[in-house]
């Protein structure tokens, strides 16, 4: 089956027209940061955490450091709350893996 020229324009239209779509829909992983924490319970010998538990991830859809800075207030915040003293926060760049 053959498809005629205006056809054809038409589906590398879409085709284009979604890619686009597809590549501004979303924040990029690059823009995207995680916030962890250890546990404060969960000792080694050295008295260290091995723990690495996913607090939030933070990924709105805005450029530059808005995530980042995001990440690093909620840190704060966390670690400033009033008894927590053996729980480490911290932020790393891309999204939450284990």
């Amino acid at each position: 089956m053959r498809l005629g020229r205006k056809a054809l324009i038409f589906c590398e239209i879409m085709i284009a027209v979604l890619l686009v779509v597809w590549l501004f829909s979303g924040v990029s992983n690059a823009d995207v940061y995680t916030l962890y924490r250890n546990s404060g319970t969960d000792m080694n010998e050295s008295g260290f955490s091995a723990a690495r538990i996913h607090v939030a991830t933070f990924d709105a859809n805005e450029r530059g450091t808005y995530n980042q800075e995001n990440c690093e207030t909620a840190r704060t915040l966390f670690k400033g709350q009033y008894g927590v003293t053996k729980v480490n926060y911290w932020c790393e760049k891309g999204r939450y893996r284990r």
